[in-house]
C-alpha cells in the first residue's frame, strides 16, 4: 500500500514523502495481520467466537491507532497541546474500557437469553407435566364430579330422558297397532290408500299424545299437592277423559292385538267381550301409567314442562347458596398454567427494551470509542461519555454534537 501512494507523490518529494511516513509505515502490516488473525480460516463454533469477541475490539484498535498517530501530526499546529495529549491518552484508557465493556456487555445477553429460555423451558416442561397428571387422574375426577352432581339437586336428566325414551317406545307400539285401522278408515274416506307419511304423522302425533298424558297426571298431581280444590274436580274430569281416550283408541286395539296370542297359548278359540276388553283396557292404562309414573314420570315430566315453556323449573338460588356453589365449584387445572404463562409474556414485554439494551450497547461502546478517536482528531475533545448505562445517554451524547465547534486562536493584535 505504501508504494502505491508513493508512485503517486512527484519524484522531488519522493524523500520528503518517505521521511514522513515512517512513523505510519508499520501500521498497515499491523492492520493486514490483525484482520487475518481475525479472519482466519476457521469453521464453526470457533469462527463465531473469533467474530462475536474479536472483530470490533479490533477494528476500535486499528481505527484508534491511525487517529492517534494523524492527531500527533497536527500536534505542532494546535493549540493547548498538553490539554490534547490528556485527551487524547483518557481516550486510550476509553478504548480499553469500552473493549472490556463489550466482552462484559456480550456475556450478559447471553446470560439474559439463556435465562428466558430456560424460563420458558421450565414453563413448558410444568405445563406438560401438568396436563400429564391431568390425564392420569381425569376418569377419577369425572366419577367423582357426575357422581357429586347427582346427589345434589338441580334437573333429573336421567328421568327426562326415561319419559323421552318411554313416549317414543309407547308410539312406536301404538303407531305398529293402529296401522291397519287408520290405513282402512282412511281409504274408506279418501277412496284411496294411505300414504308413506301416513306412519309418520300418526307416530309424531301418538308421541305427542302420550307426553300429553304424563303432563296431565302432573298437574293433578299438583293440584293434589297444593290443595287447589277449584282445579281438583276440573283435573279429574280431565284425566278421566284422557283416560278414555287412550283406552279406547290406543289400549283396546293393542288388547285386540294380543288375543289372538292368548288363543293361541291357550290352545282355544275363544273371542273376549266387548266389557272385558275395555276392562283390561282400562287395568292396563292404570297398571302402566301408575309404574311409570312412580318410577320416572313423577320426576321427568316437570322438566319436560319447563323446557317446552322455557320457564325456570324451580326457583332462584339464594346469594348464600350461590356462594356456596362458588366456593366449592371445581377449580380448571389449566387456569393456573396459563395464568403462569401470561405474567411471563408479560414480563417478556416488559423486559424486551432492556434486552435491546444489552444487545446495543456493548456494540455502542465501541463505535463510541472509535468516535471519540475520530472527534479528538477533528476538533480536539471527545463527544461521548463512556460507560453508556442506558440508550438515553446514547441520544443525549448525539443531541450535544451540532453544538461542537472547532477552537480557533485567537491572536494578539
Amino acid at each position: 500500500m505504501n508504494d502505491q501512494i508513493s508512485q503517486m507523490v512527484p519524484d522531488p518529494w519522493q524523500s520528503l514523502f518517505h521521511l514522513l511516513t515512517i512513523p505510519l509505515a508499520w501500521i498497515p502490516d499491523m492492520q493486514q495481520a490483525l484482520i487475518g488473525f481475525v479472519l482466519s480460516p476457521t469453521t464453526g463454533w470457533l469462527a463465531g467466537i473469533y467474530y462475536f469477541l474479536l472483530l470490533f475490539p479490533a477494528l476500535l484498535w486499528i481505527g484508534a491507532v491511525w487517529c492517534t498517530h494523524l492527531t500527533l501530526y497536527t500536534l505542532p499546529f494546535r493549540s493547548g497541546r498538553i490539554e490534547l495529549l490528556k485527551t487524547l491518552l483518557l481516550a486510550w484508557w476509553d478504548m480499553a474500557f469500552s473493549i472490556w465493556m463489550y466482552w462484559v456487555g456480550l456475556a450478559r445477553f447471553v446470560m439474559v437469553v439463556s435465562g428466558w429460555f430456560f424460563t420458558l423451558g421450565r414453563l413448558a416442561l410444568k405445563l406438560f407435566a401438568e396436563t400429564m397428571k391431568q390425564l392420569v387422574i381425569l376418569p377419577f375426577k369425572m366419577t367423582g364430579q357426575m357422581t357429586q352432581s347427582y346427589f345434589q339437586p338441580g334437573v333429573p336428566w336421567i328421568a327426562f330422558l326415561l319419559l323421552i325414551f318411554w313416549g317414543l317406545l309407547e308410539a312406536t307400539i301404538f303407531t305398529y297397532t293402529l296401522m291397519p285401522t287408520i290405513t282402512e278408515v282412511l281409504a274408506g274416506i279418501t277412496g284411496s290408500e294411505a300414504s308413506l307419511m301416513t306412519g309418520s304423522i300418526l307416530y309424531v302425533f301418538l308421541f305427542l299424545l302420550i307426553l300429553g298424558s304424563f303432563a296431565c297426571i302432573q298437574v293433578l298431581a299438583d293440584a293434589i299437592k297444593n290443595r287447589e280444590y277449584r282445579y281438583l274436580v276440573q283435573m279429574l274430569l280431565v284425566e278421566v277423559f284422557v283416560m278414555v281416550f287412550e283406552v279406547m283408541f290406543l289400549y283396546r286395539e293393542l288388547v285386540d292385538a294380543i288375543t289372538p296370542w292368548i288363543a293361541q297359548q291357550t290352545g282355544e278359540q275363544f273371542k273376549l267381550g266387548i266389557g272385558f276388553t275395555l276392562s283390561l283396557a282400562t287395568f292396563s292404562w292404570v297398571g302402566v301409567r301408575g309404574m311409570t309414573w312412580f318410577l320416572f314420570g313423577q320426576y321427568g315430566t316437570p322438566p319436560l314442562r319447563s323446557f317446552i315453556s322455557r320457564r325456570p323449573m324451580y326457583q332462584a338460588a339464594t346469594e348464600e347458596e350461590t356462594s356456596r356453589r362458588t366456593a366449592t365449584a371445581p377449580v380448571v387445572w389449566w387456569r393456573a398454567p396459563l395464568d403462569d404463562f401470561k405474567r411471563e409474556v408479560g414480563w417478556l414485554h416488559e423486559k424486551t427494551s432492556e434486552l435491546m439494551e444489552y444487545l446495543m450497547l456493548p456494540v455502542l461502546h465501541v463505535v463510541a470509542a472509535f468516535l471519540n478517536f475520530a472527534m479528538i482528531l477533528v476538533t480536539g475533545k471527545p463527544v461521548f461519555t463512556i460507560p453508556f448505562k442506558s440508550l438515553k445517554d446514547v441520544v443525549n451524547a448525539r443531541e450535544h454534537l451540532p453544538a461542537i465547534r472547532w477552537e480557533t486562536k485567537k491572536v494578539a493584535s
